[in-house]
């Protein structure tokens, strides 16, 4: 593959709802292009782009796969993105490194929330965007009415370039109105240009068509006062016009163009391929991309070969048999293979050895890569948002926000000896998935894997398994359950025992009562030395071990005072570990009359949810226990509820909101601090927890 400059690059992900027809219309374009001899299919397992096992199991993407191909002396760079929400980090990572979002829709399900969510990222990662309606030769397909819906979703920037003529539910040809002519295609997805539809086909395709080049023309028109001047004139745009206009709305993000096609048979996949060298914004065309120097001040990068290098990691994939491979995006300079460059995020020398441009998982050798391209480094040290550069100009480019884990499994080893590897394995794969979060959790210190849903940490521990070898057993997580005390009470602690020689004696008086602390405040108000001073550490010492029992269901105790008032001690007998051993004594009698209570984990919820679902989110919490603090309005039709719950009842809640807001929700969850758990869930808790000690 020869080297290509910015302005004959461009960088395109496919986005949009899971279903709609990403991977096969990236198929579909790489087999037009001639850069596969077959046209890969999903059911099949042949696609370039879905090349990994799960995926190929599954027969859905899971992660974002980069796909370059040359057509008509530019490179693409497809980076095909998954669309089941349990794996939005790979659609944050396509996005981030494309000039352009193709979001696909489906003609026949339509509009979606995977393309509503889509569209927004695309927006605000200041990205072009254009919409592919897909499926369009299917039995149940209706464009017309999915055009409507663009419209109503996503507002008057919604332009129609190539349309389907549909007659008796088949489509007999598609119209550009670009070229204002028609195409038919035949078995192999070949065009032929043909009569412009009349009325003869549909009695509504004369109006339609007419007001399709109605709204085709004043899109054109809003991009430049001249054409908008012509416009109202009532002169017909030329041809380059036209171009020029959606190129330049499209950079601006007031044109979104919509195409269509059928990927099984091809038909209008030649269109879409030759918008991509005439509509479509190449990174020289893009704003400067706004970095921070070294001294954290805001500088401007453009796509210039002549400029020291500046790039950045998009993507990391860890792979056994390649070793870690990077996926970069040039913005300045370029990129050359045996280099060494500066990695600003940790400040080390970053020696770059081979580079590839893939083909799915075909690799071919690059030597170097110019602004505006993305290759592939592998085996180098930095990782996902890292910023690559030339030492002459350190700068860093933002970091990629990826969504937060939501949803919470402990993880155990299934085989006894493989938690070395289930530690290194996983690590490996949260560098590759910055939406996988792993760690111990300090109250049950039990090993815990965050991730976006059930399906996302399936994959996951299918990964650790296949990739490292360790197989692992999700299950839900412990509660960190607390006990405490509700009044006061005074208890005698006697340890005394006799074995031939000396003996062990120690006696104290202790009492109990509730605080505030977290921790074991302990004072001594002993009186004429009952009890020597040398063994106060001791009896402090004996508590401090027990509070990590509580007598109602072995969980650690909290919110306790301890004050020792008398004792008594024998000269001989006496000693540490003796009084250490009558603090225990009094510690499990004291609590036993002190009211011992269970205390469960509270935590703050901040959900921001569509205005429409509030009302059955607020339903929800209520059955959980929950208290709603507020709501504040947060923009675009959503709102914010803050909310504090019981921890116990949020396991299933990632689920659930998904299934009420149809995956536009999201929340955060925090500890808070605890409270005293109902009387009628004690037993409960007192069941559990004796049945995980088993």
């Amino acid at each position: 593959m020869k080297q290509y400059g910015a302005e004959n690059i461009r960088n395109i992900a496919i986005a949009g709802h899971s279903g709609s027809g990403k991977t096969s219309l990236a198929e579909a374009l790489l087999y037009k292009a001639g850069a596969t001899d077959r046209l890969g299919k999903t059911a099949d397992g042949t696609t370039v782009c879905d090349y990994d096992a799960d995926e190929i199991k599954r027969k859905v993407s899971l992660n974002t796969s980069l796909a370059a191909f040359e057509y008509n002396d530019i490179k693409v760079n497809l980076l095909d993105t998954p669309g089941l929400f349990d794996f939005a980090g790979g659609m944050y990572e396509g996005i981030s490194a494309a000039d352009t979002v193709m979001i696909t829709v489906s003609a026949k399900s339509g509009v979606k929330v995977g393309t509503e969510k889509a569209y927004n990222l695309a927006n605000d990662m200041g990205k072009s965007k254009m919409f592919v309606i897909t499926k369009v030769d299917d039995q149940d397909a209706n464009y017309f009415n999915v055009l409507t819906d663009l419209k109503t979703q996503f507002g008057p920037t919604v332009c129609p370039v190539v349309f389907p003529v549909i007659k008796d539910h088949k489509v007999v040809s598609f119209v550009n109105l670009i070229e204002m002519k028609a195409y038919t295609y035949d078995d192999k997805g070949n065009a032929v240009e043909t009569e412009m539809p009349t009325a003869e086909v549909s009695e509504k395709l004369e109006y339609r068509m007419d007001g399709l080049v109605a709204a085709f023309s004043e899109a054109v028109a809003e991009t430049d006062d001249e054409l908008m001047e012509k416009f109202f004139e009532g002169e017909a745009f030329t041809q380059k016009e036209l171009v020029h206009g959606i190129h330049k709305g499209m950079n601006e993000g007031i044109i979104t163009p919509v195409v269509c096609c059928s990927s099984t048979s091809t038909a209008g996949i030649d269109m879409i391929l030759k918008e991509f060298g005439l509509l479509l914004p190449a990174p020289s065309d893009n704003k400067p991309v706004l970095v921070t120097d070294g001294d954290g001040e805001p500088v401007e990068i453009s796509y210039n070969k002549a400029d020291p290098l500046a790039a950045y990691v998009f993507k990391t994939v860890a792979d056994p048999f390649v070793g870690k491979m990077s996926y970069i995006k040039v913005i300045g300079g370029v990129l050359k293979s045996n280099t060494e460059y500066v990695n600003t995020a940790s400040g080390e020398a970053e020696k770059i050895g081979k580079l590839y441009s893939l083909c799915g998982k075909k690799q071919t050798e690059v030597n170097e890569a110019e602004a505006g391209d993305i290759v592939v480094a592998v085996k180098i040290n930095a990782g996902t948002s890292d910023t690559i550069c030339d030492s002459a100009r350190k700068v860093s480019v933002p970091e990629i926000e990826f969504p937060a884990p939501c949803y919470r499994m402990a993880v155990t080893a299934k085989a006894q000896g493989d938690e070395s590897k289930i530690g290194t394995g996983i690590q490996r794969l949260t560098e590759e998935d910055r939406t996988l979060s792993y760690g111990l959790d300090p109250f049950t210190k039990e090993q815990i894997i965050g991730g976006l849903g059930e399906q996302h940490l399936e994959v996951a521990a299918a990964k650790l398994k296949a990739k490292f070898g360790a197989d692992i057993v999700l299950k839900d997580p412990k509660i960190a359950y607390r006990e405490t005390i509700r009044k006061k009470v005074k208890v005698e602690g006697k340890h005394k025992k006799q074995s031939g020689g000396h003996g062990q004696y120690g006696h104290v008086w202790i009492e109990f009562e509730p605080c505030l602390s977290d921790e074991l405040v302990f004072e001594e108000k002993v009186f004429g030395g009952a009890v020597p001073k040398n063994y106060f550490p001791a009896v402090e010492k004996g508590i401090q071990d027990c509070m990590k029992k509580g007598v109602l269901a072995g969980c650690p105790v909290t919110g306790l005072k301890a004050i020792l008032v008398d004792g008594s001690y024998h000269p001989v007998d006496s000693s540490e570990m003796a009084f250490k051993t009558a603090a225990s004594i009094a510690f499990k009698e004291g609590l036993k009359q002190a009211e011992p209570t269970i205390l469960e984990p509270i935590g703050k919820l901040l959900v921001t949810a569509p205005d429409d679902n509030t009302g059955d989110i607020m339903g929800d919490l209520n059955k959980r226990r929950g208290r709603v603090i507020g709501m504040n309005p947060a923009g675009k039709g959503m709102t914010e509820i803050e909310a504090e719950v019981p921890m116990r009842e949020m396991q299933s809640f990632t689920m659930q909101l998904r299934q009420i807001t149809r995956g536009r929700g999201v929340f955060t969850l925090e500890h808070l601090r605890y409270e005293q758990l109902p009387g009628n869930l004690v037993s409960d808790v007192i069941l559990s927890v004796d049945n995980s000690n088993e």
